[in-house]
């Protein structure tokens, strides 16, 4: 079972244009045509916290279904994180993962049912500081062990880790996790930092990673979004 894994900080749908845009972001998710996609910054940062993708938008331009877990009626995700599922992908159980936070961050998980294969998508976006990300991964990290079922998991999102191999990186041990660097994905207009990251357990097969560079996914936000394409074998 081959499966196409993204994940995208949209920077609230604002361009380097400074204009706010779905529907280039939503043009950039079908070029990117990822099976599962994690999607950081979908929500406004104020007010009523209202999501920068319209649902209704989703639903009419793209094969897409939202994961449902947001806790206010017009945000998308939990504290701007969302997971878009492709449309015959079932979901099993959904929930955010709580974070030690002093800025808003989150994190989610969805474990989706692939051809009658359990497994588990986390999407994250991580804090500014260092000491607080290597906490906030322990904590995902714990989430995914206090979990009932131990099945096929992918952790994805915007780690805010400059380090290509240290910081927080190093809180993934090495007989557990993959970490993917699928290339420099910040800024988008000229990447020289590798924040966006994708980390597998052990059970995938990576057939390939990349970033995905096109004229508009270079301006539709200030990061470039990552994918991953991995194989899950037979039990």
């Amino acid at each position: 079972m081959q499966i196409k894994f993204a994940s995208y900080n949209i920077h609230k749908a604002v361009g380097l244009d400074r204009r706010r845009d779905h529907e280039r972001i939503l043009r950039i998710l079908l070029e990117i045509d990822a099976d599962i996609v994690a999607l950081q910054e979908v929500d406004r940062r104020f007010g009523r916290r209202m999501a920068v993708l319209p649902l209704d938008a989703i639903q009419a331009a793209t094969d897409y279904v939202p994961v449902p877990l947001s806790m206010k009626p017009d945000s998308l995700g939990w504290h701007g994180n969302a997971l878009l599922v492709r449309k015959g992908i079932d979901l099993i159980e959904a929930a955010p993962v709580p974070l030690p936070v002093v800025e808003p961050r989150g994190a989610i998980r969805a474990d989706l049912m692939l051809e009658g294969r359990r497994v588990r998508a986390i999407g994250m976006h991580l804090d500014l500081s260092g000491l607080r990300r290597r906490h906030q991964i322990r904590s995902v990290l714990a989430h995914c062990a206090d979990c009932d079922h131990h099945v096929p998991t992918v952790l994805m999102g915007d780690l805010n880790e400059w380090s290509q191999r240290g910081g927080c990186l190093q809180e993934f041990d090495d007989e557990v996790w993959r970490v993917l660097s699928p290339g420099r994905s910040f800024p988008s207009r000229r990447p020289i930092a590798r924040l966006d990251r994708i980390i597998v357990s052990p059970e995938w097969e990576v057939l390939g990673t990349n970033v995905h560079h096109s004229p508009l996914s270079a301006t539709g936000s200030d990061h470039l979004p990552v994918k991953a394409a991995l194989f899950l074998p037979k039990k």
